[in-house]
């Protein structure tokens, strides 16, 4: 009897200890909100169950690919916050990074391409492609010479976690997390992709090994899992230590190699290959969004914490993006329009950082945000002053349910390279996107709200509207010092920008 009275006790003094834990550091960082961004590799907004695409009258469509896809997770998150219809990113991985990290247009910072490995390495899909990228554009990756966000945060106060996927720059540039202000790095580093998802396989080998996870090797674990648990151990020693936190969860997925992921193969009879790998590889990414969110909330942090999920660049899905036109690395709104949401991640209106910034539940907007918003957003929610110039726009007056625009609804996007498309310029104003194709000094005009497949090429039946929207781009490439690719089949210009042909 005396022994159960005593395990009775020691169990009770463990139970009051953890709460106590819980109802401390929840106390403790209630001042400065945590932050979680959840970044996710190549996925498009038609790679989930919840709708991004809407038709003209603001009504969501829910597409075949929505109905294929198992994300309840985002769709629990987008319930409890705010759905952004019509954000975007850059074409590719880097420079979108470069952006988060940054709050610059890549036309500013220069990291147009993804970054090689190697030092000095050109990129490109095809390696019989010329390759005419600008000269010196910005091979090595993020410049730090202005602090970059996670430096701002961590001398804020916050905790910097990094875990997944880095791809900020070269080896030889020394671009690894915890050279610019993470606390933590959690395998990452200059590559843009794992060698396998499998811990059986070691997550790859050689170059394409994932770094720090030693402790999984051999083990029957995919890699997303993998990243999930370490993060959280992360948070919680963060929480511990009674410190706030910005965790930067950045997964490899949904990024080729497509392995399948054995969780959840029996939720796809239909599909096989890399379509089965893929669908796969959202639903163990899903997962992993809501296996955090329930750390935190055991935690006791999930009503201080701000979620943000967003993607690195359109979807390279094996399923490819219908009713968008084209994928990852394309001029067209496949390759650039990404899934975008926030909220808190346990909804409470009586808590105080939730009241300064009360998120409506289930709100969405159809304003044109993008990936370098997030800077300043993230900045103000942090109580950050950045002295830097930057070209994001704070969208917390989104995040509070302020009626009206608050951003301009213009958008460059400059990709002086070699890809799915090459050698272009997109300049969004209102509904409507001009292309410019530096090859053959040719237009493109399209109308998305009525348009959002960009089939109907308007760019002949409205020069006016080409010529003023091509004015405006050429202004604003000229404003971010954009860089231009050299042609081996013109000599290199200055600016080879041309004006479409005035009418006569």
């Amino acid at each position: 009897m005396l022994r159960l009275r005593l395990i009775l006790h020691l169990s009770l003094i463990c139970l009051t200890g953890l709460a106590t834990l819980s109802s401390s550091a929840a106390s403790a960082t209630a001042s400065k909100a945590n932050i979680l961004l959840f970044v996710v590799d190549d996925m498009g907004i038609q790679d989930t169950s919840v709708p991004f695409t809407i038709d003209a009258h603001g009504n969501n469509i829910t597409t075949p690919l929505n109905r294929l896809f198992r994300t309840p997770n985002m769709k629990s998150l987008t319930e409890s916050g705010i759905k952004f219809t019509r954000a975007y990113a850059m074409p590719v991985c880097s420079p979108t990074r470069v952006c988060l990290m940054t709050g610059l247009n890549s036309a500013r910072h220069h990291v147009t391409n993804w970054t090689s490995p190697y030092p000095n390495g050109e990129t490109g899909n095809n390696t019989t492609k010329s390759h005419n990228s600008p000269s010196n554009w910005q091979r090595g990756g993020l410049d730090t010479s202005e602090p970059p966000l996670p430096r701002l945060l961590n001398h804020a106060g916050y905790r910097t976690i990094h875990a997944g996927k880095a791809h900020f720059g070269n080896i030889d540039t020394n671009k690894n997390p915890l050279s610019f202000g993470f606390d933590v790095n959690i395998a990452g580093k200059e590559t843009g992709h794992p060698g396998s998802y499998y811990g059986t396989k070691n997550f790859g080998k050689g170059l394409y090994q994932v770094p720090h996870l030693d402790a999984y090797h051999g083990k029957d674990i995919f890699l997303t899992e993998a990243l999930t648990l370490e993060i959280n151990k992360a948070i919680t020693q963060s929480v511990k230590d009674k410190q706030p936190f910005f965790a930067y969860m950045a997964h490899y997925a949904v990024h080729f190699p497509f392995d399948p992921d054995p969780r959840f193969t029996k939720n796809y009879p239909s599909l096989k290959g890399d379509s089965l790998a893929f669908a796969t590889m959202i639903e163990g990414m899903d997962k992993s969004l809501g296996d955090i969110l329930a750390h935190l909330d055991e935690l006791g942090v999930a009503e201080n914490t701000l979620v943000i999920f967003i993607s690195d660049n359109g979807s390279d899905s094996p399923m490819l993006s219908a009713p968008l036109r084209a994928q990852k690395g394309d001029k067209y709104e496949g390759g650039i329009r990404v899934p975008m949401i926030a909220s808190w991640a346990k909804p409470n209106s009586e808590n105080k950082l939730q009241q300064a910034l009360p998120i409506p539940a289930n709100s969405s907007t159809n304003d044109l945000v993008t990936c370098f918003d997030l800077f300043p957003t993230i900045s103000k929610v942090a109580g950050i002053n950045p002295r830097q110039n930057i070209d994001g726009h704070d969208l917390s007056p989104y995040l509070s349910g302020k009626p009206g625009h608050h951003r301009p609804q213009q958008l460059l996007i400059h990709f002086p390279h070699d890809h799915r498309s090459d050698y272009f310029t997109t300049y969004h104003e209102g509904d409507y996107k001009l292309i410019y194709n530096f090859a053959d000094d040719s237009y493109e005009l399209y109308h998305l709200t009525k348009d959002i497949g960009e089939k109907n090429n308007l760019a002949a039946k409205q020069p006016e509207r080409v010529m003023q929207m091509a004015l405006n781009m050429q202004a604003a490439l000229k404003t971010h010092g954009a860089q231009w690719p050299t042609h081996a089949t013109k000599p290199p210009k200055e600016d080879p920008f041309t004006l479409p042909k005035q009418q006569p």
